[in-house]
């Protein structure tokens, strides 16, 4: 594994310091001792406050901290600048970060609009020279690997269908407190952004190009309370979609994040000629395979035998977990600014990813056509 990874050390920058924020520290702390190569050096930290960017880059490893982010993309001592800051700042941040010579780490969802995406990937292409890579974790998962791998070797036939949905939860309490991320100006879309793009990174890579999608949106709880009044909820709660696919498959989606009971259920199956693949990332650390002439569905548990498990555990069944897939994102990050293939989304890869999702929130019934 080590060969394909730096061998001198990158200076790395971390913009926000929330969930995703101690992820990538982590990755970045974990990249080396999994994987070999030399170990990042945590350069510089930033946060909305000097008080927080201090306390956390103390806490996450950190050489030094700044409450201003420009200070941090623009750092000479920094090669990889991550970025897991609010929806809204993906952009300027990216942008900025790119032309300062820096390789981009940015959480999904890429940008607030689809005008903001495209703007970032003509950016990126600009300045071929930087590696960028988007937080799509999920598909890093062992199961998930395997699971596309065996589409590759067509091992379940000619893919004809695909059924996903992508649900959690956590805005479902209709007292839960109005936040930047139900508008549009702060958060751009809703469940759509923050789930439905991810099941959409799956789509995609085992179904490979959507031709055309129709579909619908709901905002379920139009308003929520906050100290100033009742505010409006701008952006949808779920989504449904039927999509068509170039190859001539069909599949169907749903997401939202008002699911009652729902955690982190991405859950699809894909259905071909010879057989089916389900997966559950509820349950990532089981596929269950079906092919033609068995009497069932074989349940395959997470093993050293699926990819990338086998560098963190040596024994079959012991549980992968989040993060885990956050430390292989961070090593194929790694690989491609080695020089070595970048297994992405990259931003423009990305774009296609954001040209999916905006066009299911402009759809309301009318089918849309997707591709060149």
């Amino acid at each position: 594994m080590s060969s394909s990874m730096p061998q001198t050390e990158l200076g790395i920058a971390l913009i926000g310091t929330g969930f995703m924020g101690k992820c990538h520290a982590m990755a970045w702390r974990n990249v080396a001792a999994v994987f070999g190569g030399a170990h990042p050096r945590l350069e510089i930290l930033s946060d909305v406050t000097e008080d927080g960017a201090g306390r956390f880059s103390r806490q996450f490893g950190f050489a030094r901290s700044t409450a201003r982010w420009e200070e941090a993309v623009s750092d000479p001592k920094v090669d990889v600048v991550s970025i897991t800051a609010p929806n809204g700042m993906h952009r300027p941040m990216a942008e900025a970060a790119l032309k300062a010579g820096k390789h981009v780490w940015l959480e999904k969802p890429m940008a607030l609009t689809l005008e903001d995406a495209e703007a970032m990937a003509e950016t990126a292409a600009a300045h071929s020279g930087q590696v960028t890579m988007l937080g799509y974790n999920y598909l890093r998962s062992p199961a998930f690997q395997a699971a596309r791998n065996m589409v590759r070797d067509r091992v379940i036939g000619k893919p004809l269908a695909f059924r996903g949905v992508y649900d959690e939860d956590y805005s479902a309490d209709p007292l839960l407190p109005w936040s930047w991320r139900m508008t549009r100006e702060g958060g751009g879309l809703g469940a759509l952004g923050d789930l439905g793009c991810h099941l959409v990174s799956h789509m995609l890579a085992l179904m490979g190009p959507v031709a055309e999608v129709v579909a619908q949106t709901q905002i379920a709880v139009p308003s929520r309370p906050s100290p100033d009044g009742a505010k409006r909820v701008e952006n949808e709660d779920s989504a449904l979609a039927l999509l068509r696919f170039t190859s001539g498959a069909q599949g169907s989606f749903a997401t939202s994040r008002v699911a009652r009971g729902r955690k982190c259920r991405l859950q699809w199956e894909l259905h071909g000629t010879d057989g089916t693949i389900v997966f559950d990332q509820e349950n990532m650390n089981e596929l269950w395979v079906y092919r033609a002439g068995d009497d069932g569905f074989v349940r395959h548990l997470t093993g050293p035998a699926q990819p990338d498990f086998s560098v963190f555990c040596p024994a079959p069944g012991h549980n992968f977990g989040f993060n885990e897939q956050k430390v292989i994102e961070a090593r194929d990050l790694l690989t491609a600014i080695a020089g070595g293939p970048n297994a992405g989304p990259d931003f423009a890869h990305g774009l296609e990813i954001e040209r999916i999702i905006h066009a299911m929130a402009a759809s309301n019934g009318t089918a849309i056509r997707l591709g060149r």
